[in-house]
């Protein structure tokens, strides 16, 4: 299928909004937004007029790869049941994600949301995977998908959005002495459908041996200069920062904010041989050790549509895992593919997909107290006119 060239998005109803340029076109984009201010917004938007725009409000709260929210959504003026969601080739991975892969899961989170969503108000809402042809070997300019809204009535919701606002990556150390109940997993299987299969363990002597894979892998990103200096250019650091750029790895908070103030905490710190690099080996030291369970997702193929489909699943998992109460932070590190990542890789297919496939998502599963929303750019800012 082959798309209109030049789209128009139809902003009925949006106020206090400005544009920039934006690569080809513009986005439209709240003039000083405040980075939590968008799981707010959310349930807000239900007085929007668009239905579209309903729906994305929620779409933009979905898990991805560094936080990057890679997702541009086009609403075309003349087809008001249809979004083009394309990615935004700006903000991918290309040292830890050179293929594109794990961006290509974010976003495929991202429109299960927006399903789930546009669900909610009664609205079934159908995902055409790569209308005009899969990309290879990377992600370019043509649409990752079609979402077409149908009528009012066509959909009932799904339990699983009830728990969409509070779904969090908890990236923290887990109650060792609270172990997931096997139900748990089956429960979490429930949420996976074909061409995606899910697994998952809390059997002590399986989850040592992945454990042990998955921090491995993370000394390998962070050892590497160029994996680990990605993730560092990526650092906002201090609120102002995040209010700016309410992208990438957030570093703020009560004590941090004074620590970059005075200079202690810097993108140069957190290199090999300074002081943040230190706390943060400490850190995720204690972290990934106190992890009593796992799960994972596998596909057959590794084509785009398999991507795609693993992330809806990825989003459907989080949600599940939300409303039994468990925490769940993804450790994808052994399932990246640059070069130096290859002894991890090996390994972690060879545990959980011995007969082949590919091993698309690998999580820490347990629980944890809660933990605050992670930042994001309005919804807004990711609907582009051109």
């Amino acid at each position: 299928m082959t798309l209109p060239r030049r789209l128009v998005l139809r902003a009925a109803g949006a106020a206090a909004l400005t544009f920039a340029p934006f690569g080809g076109g513009q986005v439209v984009r709240a003039a000083t937004p405040d980075p939590l201010a968008p799981w707010d917004a959310a349930p807000a938007a239900a007085a929007h007029p668009d239905p579209r725009v309903r729906a994305l409000a929620w779409a933009v709260l979905a898990p991805n790869p560094h936080n990057r929210q890679p997702w541009i959504a086009e609403l075309p003026a003349a087809m008001p049941e249809i979004v083009v969601l394309r990615c935004d080739l700006d903000r991918r991975l290309p040292v830890t994600d050179p293929f594109d892969r794990q961006i290509t899961i974010g976003l495929g989170a991202f429109a299960e949301l927006f399903r789930l969503a546009a669900a909610e108000t009664g609205r079934a809402a159908t995902l055409v995977p790569f209308p005009e042809g899969e990309p290879a070997p990377r992600l370019d300019a043509r649409p990752v998908a079609l979402l077409r809204l149908g009528a009012p009535g066509s959909a009932v919701p799904d339990p699983l959005f009830t728990h969409a606002g509070r779904r969090r990556s908890t990236k923290r150390p887990f109650d060792m002495d609270r172990p997931v109940p096997d139900a748990a997993f089956a429960t979490l299987a429930d949420a996976v459908a074909a061409p995606v299969r899910f697994g998952g363990t809390g059997a002590p002597m399986q989850v040592a041996a992945l454990r042990e894979i998955a921090w491995r892998a993370w000394q390998v990103e962070a050892g590497d200069p160029a994996a680990h200096g990605e993730s560092v250019a990526l650092m906002r650091l201090g609120r102002a920062a995040v209010a700016t750029s309410p992208d990438g790895i957030s570093v703020w908070g009560p004590g941090l904010e004074e620590a970059i103030a005075a200079g202690q905490v810097t993108r140069d710190s957190m290199l090999p041989g300074g002081a943040g690099y230190r706390v943060m080996i400490e850190r995720y030291t204690a972290m990934l050790a106190a992890t009593p369970a796992y799960l994972w997702l596998t596909t057959d193929g590794n084509d785009r549509a398999a991507q795609l489909a693993a992330g809806r699943d990825w989003l459907r998992v989080n949600l599940a895992a939300t409303a039994l109460g468990l925490a769940l932070h993804p450790v994808s590190q052994a399932l990246q593919e640059f070069d130096a990542m290859r002894g991890p890789y090996r390994e972690i297919h060879a545990a959980l997909a011995p007969g082949g496939g590919t091993v698309q998502m690998l999580g820490r599963l347990g629980y944890a107290a809660p933990v605050p929303p992670t930042p994001r750019w309005p919804v807004e800012s990711r609907m582009r006119v051109v």
